[in-house]
């Protein structure tokens, strides 16, 4: 499971703590990043360390559909 992570409205120091590799964005988002997961339930942890980190709710998660064709 892919998902990419948007993240605006907070400073470099936590930006530097996020612990994935991504790439500053300048704009509406701070920091882009593409993070993978063995399922939900990581990810689900995942977000709750991120929510603490960055003490709020400023980021988004979108997770990546694929589909292989029938």
């Amino acid at each position: 499971m892919q998902a990419i992570l948007l993240v605006w409205g907070v400073t470099e120091e936590v930006l530097k703590k996020i612990p994935v590799k991504g790439s500053p964005l300048y704009g509406e988002y701070d920091f882009i990043a593409k993070v993978g997961f063995e399922d939900e339930e990581e990810m689900q942890r995942f977000e709750t360390s991120l929510r603490a980190l960055i003490k709020g709710n400023t980021y988004k998660l979108l997770p990546i559909l694929t589909s292989s064709p029938p």
